[in-house]
């Protein structure tokens, strides 16, 4: 198991320049520059999107994660090259992935849940409760690292860096989505519904 709370800083190669708009960006807005857990607080970020009014709407949520992936992907290739394999710095894989977990758990509750009782689009407690869920799923799917996420994390290429937390949003997202449907009907709806 690869536990990586703290990830062990690389040499910095001085002699490969990113610019600030990449920095910006592949570190989620400096929070990759955390000393402690920053894919977590990543994950917050990505958290922090999705309670955004609409962004949840399946439409505009596919959308998001496309566009920052194909970002991320560039973003995390230059910044390896001077961070190196899998740079704690770049946490823009965390972002997609933790918005990726919810595009998941969106597309199981729509298959396997028509009935449900519970709906992240209706009402703001629940997609913060969903969203909560979805995001202690994903901090542990991320730290596992599961096939094909370790294959990716064994990648040398932004393309690596980036699917590597989409193959644990996976896992994370069906979880979080039966997880949060199971809490919902016997327990959350008590308090909350």
């Amino acid at each position: 198991m690869a536990f990586r709370l703290i990830k062990e800083k690389q040499p910095v190669n001085e002699a490969v320049k990113v610019t600030f708009p990449v920095t910006l960006v592949g570190s989620g807005l400096f929070t990759g520059f955390i000393p402690v857990a920053s894919g977590t607080f990543g994950s917050m970020i990505g958290l922090g999107i999705y309670l955004i009014p609409h962004v949840s709407e399946f439409y505009y949520l596919t959308l998001t994660i496309l566009l920052l992936f194909l970002i991320g992907v560039y973003c995390s290739e230059k910044m390896r090259g001077r961070y190196g394999e899998d740079p704690a710095e770049v946490v823009i894989d965390e972002i997609v992935g933790q918005l990726f977990t919810y595009l998941m758990g969106s597309i199981v509750f729509e298959l396997f849940f028509s009935f449900k009782s519970f709906d992240p689009d209706t009402a703001f407690d629940m997609k913060l409760i969903y969203g909560v869920i979805g995001f202690l799923w994903f901090r542990f799917f991320d730290i596992v690292k599961l096939e094909p996420a370790k294959y990716f994390d064994k990648k040398d290429s932004g393309f690596g860096i980036m699917m590597d937390d989409i193959s644990a949003a996976v896992y994370a997202g069906i979880l979080s989505a039966v997880f949060t449907h199971l809490a919902w009907y016997q327990f959350l709806r008590k308090y909350f519904g």
